[in-house]
């Protein structure tokens, strides 16, 4: 589990901004919000420009270089912070696998569009393993790599990720550390859909998710999820081989999905996508997962999004969903000046569960 991140010097974060989640309150309700003495689910919230997208974009780093995953094709348009555009951002997380903690930072650069790695640092149980800058290169001794390889490395032109290097060269035994790592990396998951849907990570390309729908034969499964989530009926024409476009009947015509269905029902459709796929995600990111949503739908989807074993986080500026019948005061958080702080961080009041988070909130106990 991610446990902690830091990052300095991306986009608007010209300076340090840390987000703990492996310190959370000792609420007696809604426990199953928090996994082995860490956060697992979490909203997001925070005035308009405060960084919540760029932020979550800064978590899923990690992936642009350790995954081999779904990238966003434009991330690095738009990386160092305009102020200090050339220094390098830094990045820190810290993780926690199977009573083991890992810790990885690297700074980069972009060039030509590119991350370009400009230090590295690894360490597992607070022992240094790799640490790379641009004169020095050292690797534990217990990777096995020969002075020659390490030498090699240190002088390769093609910026590698040692970290990288070592999952695809050292042989290295069931439940290590870096096992850890490469898997929940390989299984980050970010996604929003505003002006155009995209993602980060779990996936090696795109789909066509009606596509998706009828190859997998999920079209009834999928008109239940829309009668229980938000109470609409639909029923769908049976499918062909080869066919790659969902059909709803209405009285006698058998008309596109896309071309009846409103912009919020469009986005349940990637919702139930994303949910059959995510069983396997480690971290999940959603932005803005309820921009076309009715406040009662966006809590039923939030319901169904923290049912999973992974770590999922939203954005969203409903504060309906405040409720500590949802979460709790320490898996809210509130992104503004540029700091990342839990709700109960934020107040010297006592947050109970008979709290009204939602009129808190409005009434500025939080300083929003």
């Amino acid at each position: 589990m991610l446990t902690k991140f830091a990052v300095k010097n991306y986009r608007g974060f010209k300076e340090w901004i840390v987000w703990n989640l492996s310190n959370p309150s000792n609420y007696s309700f809604n426990t199953d919000a928090i996994k082995d003495g860490v956060v697992k689910n979490g909203i997001i919230y925070g005035p308009n420009g405060s960084g919540k997208s760029s932020f979550g974009l800064a978590v899923f780093d990690i992936a642009n270089h350790l995954s081999h995953k779904w990238k966003k094709p434009d991330y690095y348009l738009n990386f160092a912070c305009a102020e200090n555009h050339l220094e390098p951002v830094e990045f820190e997380y810290l993780f926690q696998f199977d009573g083991h903690t890992l810790r990885y930072a690297y700074s980069k650069v972009a060039i030509e569009l590119k991350g370009v790695i400009k230090s590295e640092r690894l360490e597992i149980d607070g022992e240094e393993l790799i640490f790379k800058t641009d004169d020095v290169l050292k690797v534990a001794p217990v990777f096995g790599l020969t002075d020659t390889a390490i030498q090699n490395l240190k002088d390769s032109a093609n910026n590698i990720s040692i970290v990288n290097y070592l999952w695809g060269a050292v042989p290295l035994p069931k439940g290590h550390a870096l096992l850890k790592l490469s898997n929940f990396v390989e299984n980050m998951l970010f996604f929003r859909s505003l002006d155009t849907r995209e993602f980060i990570g779990l996936k090696e390309g795109g789909s066509n998710i009606e596509e998706y729908i009828i190859k997998n034969g999920l079209a009834d499964e999928f008109a239940a999820y829309l009668k229980d989530v938000s109470n609409q009926y639909y029923t769908f024409a049976p499918s062909s081989q080869g066919d790659n476009v969902l059909y709803c009947i209405i009285g006698s015509v058998k008309i596109p999905f896309m071309l009846v269905a409103s912009t919020g029902t469009r986005d349940l459709e990637l919702q139930f996508y994303w949910l059959k796929e995510m069983g396997n995600a480690s971290f999940v990111f959603i932005d803005e997962f309820d921009a076309f949503y009715h406040h009662e739908l966006a809590y039923k989807i939030s319901r169904l999004l923290f049912k999973g074993e992974h770590q999922v986080f939203l954005t969203t500026h409903d504060t309906f969903l405040l409720a500590n019948d949802l979460l709790r005061p320490d898996c809210f958080f509130i992104l503004k000046d540029k700091k990342i702080d839990a709700l109960c961080d934020l107040t010297d009041k006592e947050l109970r569960f008979g709290h009204n988070l939602e009129k808190l909130y409005r009434g500025g106990t939080f300083g929003v």
